[in-house]
């Protein structure tokens, strides 16, 4: 492989490990949201994870 398939294998790695780490922060979030937010109930709320 050529010096420029490297380049572009390596850029395509680090976009993909970006949109991943992305979307699991944004997936974290909104996990966190629906185990604490105002649907929960108030044992939910008081778990380790919501303080």
């Amino acid at each position: 492989m050529s010096k420029q398939h490297w380049l572009v294998s390596g850029v395509l790695v680090l976009l993909c490990g970006g949109v991943l780490v992305l979307f699991t922060d944004v997936e974290t979030s909104m996990v966190r949201w629906v185990n604490c937010g105002p649907l929960s109930t108030a044992g939910e709320q008081q778990s380790r994870i919501c303080r």
